[in-house]
């Protein structure tokens, strides 16, 4: 090594864990930052200290797993530079600004891998922003870190394997789940089988978890239409359609989601090349088989890459810092990466499969009402989005934005960006990858108003 091995990890997920544990393995020192208080991601969050569940009520399926994360984490932590509470605001010049406690500082790096892993994606529907409607992972922090329901009748509503794996997790855990209603139909998942069997036991699991629900009494419909949630002050029930009539469900929380989407905004502040995702629906950061992206000396790892799954992320993260590895001259075992590379190109054609069972609803933006509320921050509705392709010639994402306002908020297009992407596209009869996405700006998330340009930019 000619120069000094400085790498930072951003993200403390099964991807951030195992990258950080191989480079610790070769004795390398790396700093991860984690915005999460403790390591695990969304998948394996760890509650508080104080915290009296089983990794086995906390987890299901996923307890052995979970605590080979967790324990992989333990054994690092004296090996590397481990910093939970920080959240990484903004890129530039080698280095990461950061915000930790009440301060903002920078941290430098030589080598970086980007491990930011994913968040929900949300269609909305009239009534989305009625209290008690949650995003699918909003209603399993809930349950995870909280260790409470987000109702006591929940419904399930949207499509992808999280739907089912938060109901199973609330039914489990003894809270009341009204029903799954899953956009997808029976057939898309028929047809995608045989992409499926290629990870036969994270087939098994969900196949269990259909049987589980179904064995304890919870209504699974496919194929639905959803209509909107009822309620005022507070979520009262779910209005969908089956195709032939309108049916009402009572209820007192909604579960809402459609599979994930990629964090992706700090990998685009970086500079990396995007390419649009037909599957997904969206643009994610380009990179090759061993995570390398666009950027010299910048890594990909995990679900921030592409939904692959978090055993995916697991060897993506692996194999990225053995990417960084052989990239700063230090020797590494080849034929492991080889291995984590097939594991991957295998995962990455049953995620292909789980996109084509679980598609978003194509009819989604058609059937958008005016008056539907998309982006909830700035109060954006679809009528307003096709105003403004309609009076202004609108043809792309940004120019949308900066005409309506759209993704302007809180968020910056996490929770709006696909919904105004498909509708955009579908208003002026372009294909979603021809509308573009946001482009991302710092902060990559808010910060307190008292910490900006209030502090001066020095290392941490």
């Amino acid at each position: 090594m000619s120069d000094p091995l400085n790498p930072v990890i951003v993200g403390a997920g099964p991807a951030g864990i195992r990258a950080a544990e191989a480079l610790a393995r070769h004795g390398v020192r790396p700093v991860v930052l984690d915005e999460a208080a403790s390591c695990g991601g969304q998948i394996y969050r760890q509650p508080p200290p104080a915290f009296r569940r089983s990794g086995a009520s906390l987890y299901g399926t996923d307890a052995r797993r979970a605590a080979a994360v967790h324990s992989a984490m333990a054994w690092a932590l004296d090996r590397v530079d481990y910093r939970p509470g920080t959240l990484v605001w903004n890129a530039e010049a080698g280095a990461l600004d950061v915000f930790q406690g009440d301060r903002t500082s920078t941290v430098p790096y030589s080598h970086l891998v980007v491990a930011t892993g994913a968040t929900d994606r949300v269609l909305p529907l009239p009534g989305w922003t009625i209290p008690g409607v949650f995003a699918l992972g909003g209603a399993q922090v809930a349950l995870k870190y909280q260790g409470c329901a987000i109702g006591t009748r929940t419904v399930f509503l949207g499509t992808g394997p999280l739907l089912y794996m938060a109901a199973y997790q609330y039914a489990k855990a003894g809270a009341g789940v009204a029903a799954v209603l899953d956009t997808a139909p029976f057939g898309s998942k028929l047809a995608a089988t045989p992409a499926l069997l290629r990870q036969p036991r994270i087939l098994a699991k969900g196949i269990y978890y259909l049987a589980w629900l179904r064995a304890h009494g919870v209504a699974l419909h496919e194929g639905v239409r959803p209509v909107r949630i009822l309620g005022s002050r507070r979520v009262a029930g779910v209005i969908w359609s089956d195709g032939q009539r309108e049916r009402e469900l009572a209820c007192d929380a909604v579960g809402l989601g459609y599979a994930l989407r990629s964090e992706t905004q700090l990998a685009d502040i970086l500079g990396c090349r995007f390419t649009f995702d037909p599957g997904q629906r969206a643009f994610r950061p380009e990179h090759d088989a061993a995570g390398r992206s666009s950027v010299a000396g910048v890594y990909l790892a995990g679900d921030g890459a592409g939904i692959l799954g978090a055993d995916a992320a697991e060897w993506a993260g692996e194999r990225a810092a053995l990417a960084l590895l052989e990239d700063a001259a230090v020797p590494v075992d080849r034929a492991r990466a080889a291995t984590l590379e097939r594991r991957l190109a295998r995962s990455a054609v049953f995620a292909a499969g789980l996109e084509r069972a679980f598609p978003l609803p194509a009819d989604w933006a058609a059937g958008a009402p005016d008056d539907l509320v998309v982006c909830r921050c700035e109060e954006i509705t679809a009528g307003d989005l096709r105003a403004a392709v309609r009076d202004a010639g609108a043809h792309e994402l940004n120019r949308l934005k900066a005409l309506t306002r759209v993704g302007m908020g809180e968020c910056q297009g996490r929770v709006c960006g696909l919904a105004a992407a498909e509708i955009l596209a579908h208003a002026a009869g372009l294909a979603p990858e021809a509308v573009g996405r946001f482009r991302s700006q710092a902060p990559v998330k808010p910060l307190p108003f008292t910490v900006l340009g209030t502090q001066p930019r020095k290392p941490a």
